[in-house]
């Protein structure tokens, strides 16, 4: 903060009713502003206010990004659950040959999913900040 932020010693009361609070807090939190008295000290002195907008069709995007996402947990923790079945498959000779030449893929698959999966939370942190 700027020096004149430090010798800040005089307190205005304001009364609202609950709906004249919403309707300013509504704007304040659409805005860039960390604290509300900040917002209201930019609206009191003709300050520019740097507001946020939400584009619906990425909201959209973002939700079906997430369920994307659960679905490839899910999928991963299938997967995991049969190999790890078929692991426990001990008179099978063949079985357990192809289980341990399958390690290779099964690590490349999950290197994959886990790629997808922090790809798409960073743009969901991107976008919800």
């Amino acid at each position: 903060m700027d020096q004149e932020n430090s010798t800040r010693s005089r307190i205005i009361g304001l009364r609202l009713t609950p709906k004249e609070y919403a309707q300013i807090e509504k704007k304040w939190k659409a805005s860039t502003c960390r604290k509300l008295s900040d917002y209201v000290r930019r609206v009191i002195f003709d300050k520019p206010i740097v507001t946020t907008h939400r584009n619906q069709s990425i909201d959209d995007l973002m939700t079906e990004a997430v369920k994307l996402r659960n679905e490839l947990n899910s999928l991963g923790n299938n997967f995991n659950q049969a190999v790890k079945k078929l692991h426990t498959l001990q008179q099978i000779v063949e079985f357990r040959n192809w289980i341990i030449a399958f390690e290779l893929d099964k690590k490349i698959l999950f290197n994959k999913v886990d790629e997808i999966k922090n790809n798409i939370q960073k743009i969901s942190q991107k976008w919800l900040q």
